[in-house]
């Protein structure tokens, strides 16, 4: 198989030209807040920071009053391709880097599995319900559309007080037990996957409905399809139909929603790491942006902005692989 050059070349402008869009809205975005960090310390701290002190702040910043906004921006961007991130205010003056691959691993490790384990479970799931339409397995869509329209918020509340309050089977909240530290010891992971399991399984059930509705419905459409007649008609096997033809094209339009998903997976979820006091990257941007700390919040984006190109790029590799269509129509 052979991927046009031509469809190669359209794809790359388009997204360096979304990065380069993305970065600048990312630079000129926070400082659109009302406030800056510096203020914010000052009131924080009042009586405590000298003028000159206030001064210093503002320089290594980026938020020096006496440069333009162009000079500040001309700045971030000899900063970036230097891989320096600034430093974060709200830790201690720690690198933005540091902070963030201190959460990062945390959001990827929960938000990212139970991610892909909803989209597999719940695009076989839809693809089995939508080859046997009709039958009683139709009860799982009211049934998972259901919990997927129940706010996470309450979805959570209710799980820690069944399943941890009361039964007692998981842990209510963190990564680990308290008074442990990360180590790669067979008990730590044993702690990690007991406080995970939880959140996890929250996730996998609120998101399952839509990864299964979504394919039913597809499915149904393929099935209607003159080359799914012709491959029943030839005798093939129900199973190949099923997966290498009917399956195999019904999922284009699920791979779009997934590769968004999996670039929002280092956004983490907020509302998930609230209920569970979970230390992960969607944590780290709430309380960056309660405390107007912008090299943190510019970070964060600027992760965020890149984990979704990076999934579209693939999800377009994808359809490109699996759709001839799409590779003969750029061509």
């Amino acid at each position: 198989m052979k991927i046009p050059v031509r469809f190669i070349a359209s794809r790359s402008a388009f997204y360096l030209f979304t990065a380069f869009a993305a970065i600048t809205i990312n630079f000129f975005l926070p400082r659109m807040m009302a406030g800056d960090p510096v203020t914010a310390y000052m009131q924080r701290n009042a009586g405590q920071i000298t003028p000159e002190a206030e001064r210093s702040l503002r320089i290594l910043f980026g938020l020096d009053q006496d440069s333009s906004v162009w000079e500040q921006y001309s700045d971030y961007w000899q900063l970036l391709f230097s891989g320096d991130l600034g430093r974060s205010f709200s830790n201690g003056l720690a690198p933005v880097g540091d902070v963030i691959s201190s959460a990062l691993p945390w959001t990827l490790g929960l938000v990212g599995i139970a991610t892909i384990v909803s989209f597999v479970l719940g695009t076989a799931t839809g693809a089995l319900i939508g080859w046997r339409r009709g039958s009683k397995a139709d009860v799982i869509v009211p049934i998972s559309t259901f919990f997927s329209t129940v706010p996470y918020f309450w979805l959570g509340l209710i799980a820690i007080a069944v399943f941890s309050s009361t039964l007692g089977w998981f842990p209510a909240s963190h990564a680990y037990d308290k008074g442990s530290s990360p180590e790669f010891t067979a008990d730590f992971i044993g702690q990690v996957i007991a406080h995970g399991a939880l959140p996890a399984i929250t996730i996998v059930i609120a998101s399952l409905g839509g990864w299964i509705l979504g394919m039913r419905n597809m499915m149904l459409t393929v099935l209607d399809e003159d080359y799914i007649t012709v491959a029943q008609a030839k005798g093939m096997p129900n199973r190949r139909v099923l997966w290498n033809y009917a399956a195999r094209n019904a999922m284009l339009p699920q791979l779009s929603s997934f590769a968004l998903s999996i670039g929002f997976i280092v956004g983490g979820t907020i509302v998930m790491e609230m209920v569970f006091s979970y230390p992960g990257i969607g944590k780290l941007l709430l309380d960056a942006t309660t405390a107007k700390d912008y090299p943190l919040m510019q970070g964060v984006f600027l992760i965020i902005t890149m984990a979704v190109l990076c999934a579209n790029i693939l999800a377009d590799v994808a359809y490109a692989i699996l759709d001839p269509r799409t590779r003969q129509t750029e061509a």
